[in-house]
C-alpha cells in the first residue's frame, strides 16, 4: 500500500497507543519512532509488530511515530491497520 498523506490513530489514553505515520520520499525507507512506557519490558516484541504489520500491507518509504502507554498487541495491531489505511486513502472518514 502506497502512503500517500498524513494519518494518525489511537490516543495517548493509558493501555492505548498513538500512530502518525507520514509518506516520505521515495527509496528513504521506514524511520520508525518508538516511545513506550513499557519499552524495557516489551521493546522487542513492539517493534517486530510493527515491522511484520508495515510488511503486511507491502508499506514503505514512511515515518512512524508510535507513542505507547501499554496497549496490549491486538491493539497495536489494529492502531497501525487503521493508520495504515487512513495515510493510504483506503479508508474514508478520517481526520487528516
Amino acid at each position: 500500500m502506497e502512503i500517500v498523506k498524513k494519518a494518525q490513530a489511537g490516543s495517548f489514553e493509558s493501555s492505548d497507543v498513538l500512530v502518525l505515520i507520514e509518506p516520505v520520499e521515495k527509496g528513504t525507507g521506514r524511520k520508525i519512532e518508538v516511545d513506550s512506557a513499557v519499552q524495557r519490558q516489551y521493546g522487542d516484541q513492539i517493534l517486530t509488530i510493527i515491522q511484520e504489520s508495515l510488511d503486511e500491507y507491502e508499506v514503505n518509504d514512511i515515518h512512524l511515530v508510535f507513542n505507547d502507554k501499554g496497549a496490549i498487541d491486538t491493539v497495536i495491531k489494529a492502531r497501525l491497520e487503521t493508520a495504515i489505511k487512513r495515510a493510504s486513502n483506503a479508508q474514508k472518514g478520517t481526520m487528516y
